[in-house]
């Protein structure tokens, strides 16, 4: 992706979406980051200066259309990076309706929705939609249902989507990696009763070294679904 492209990222307020960020804002393409409310927002103005701030809760994906309306959308899209999400585990006698939707609608039905949004201008630019999944959305284990079904779920949406829009030039990628040094890990870690020793899982800065592969590789070709395990 050469020259100034323009690139709108959910989730790089940490871990491996802030790493994407810093990788794309240091080389001096536009960055549009979305937020979840003008708090937030603020902070990520004042880490990635010149970026752009899009606000709008994840959680509640039904009012996106309506705060997106409100504010303004960048005329080109080059990329959408789909990095934000959500975790809460637990056996499936214990988890509520609460825990299954929130993990659905921030994983899933929010990414559907802000792709959904952005597709003009994606079609218009024959840009890019990366979804960052996870091992989970290939194999769900004891206690992680609910987030590996979200994350089944967005393998499927990307998948469809690269068969809907492989004619008009958007390239798909789905991006699964294993368990990365993070604030959501750390919160994994705790809900499993674990000590955490970040040493021993991925770098968030390698999982954007394979992010930006796929997003500048040449466009004779696709990098479709890349797993990325742990080193060590």
């Amino acid at each position: 992706m050469a020259g100034m492209a323009t690139h709108v990222i959910t989730g790089a307020g940490s871990g491996i979406g802030e790493a994407v960020a810093h990788r794309l804002h240091a080389r001096g393409d536009d960055l549009v980051l979305h937020a979840r409310d003008a708090g937030r927002a603020k902070e990520l103005a004042a880490a990635f200066p010149g970026a752009r701030t899009l606000v709008g809760d994840l959680a509640d994906p039904d009012r996106l259309s309506w705060a997106f309306s409100h504010q303004s959308l960048p005329d080109r899209v080059d990329s959408l990076l789909h990095i934000a999400g959500v975790v809460d585990l637990g056996p499936v006698g214990d988890l509520t309706p609460k825990a299954w939707r929130h993990q659905l609608d921030v994983n899933l039905v929010a990414p559907a929705e802000l792709t959904r949004h952005f597709l003009p201008q994606l079609r218009a630019s024959r840009g890019h939609v990366l979804f960052v999944n996870s091992g989970a959305g290939l194999a769900a284990h004891a206690d992680w249902s609910a987030y590996a079904a979200s994350k089944h779920g967005l393998k499927a949406l990307a998948d469809a989507l690269r068969a809907e829009e492989h004619g008009n030039g958007v390239r798909v990628t789905s991006v699964y990696p294993g368990r990365t040094a993070s604030p959501m890990q750390l919160k994994v870690h705790q809900q499993e009763g674990k000590e955490y020793d970040p040493a021993r899982w991925i770098d968030p800065e390698s999982v954007a070294t394979t992010i930006l592969t796929a997003l500048d590789l040449p466009r004779d070709a696709e990098v479709s679904d890349l797993r990325v395990r742990p080193g060590h």
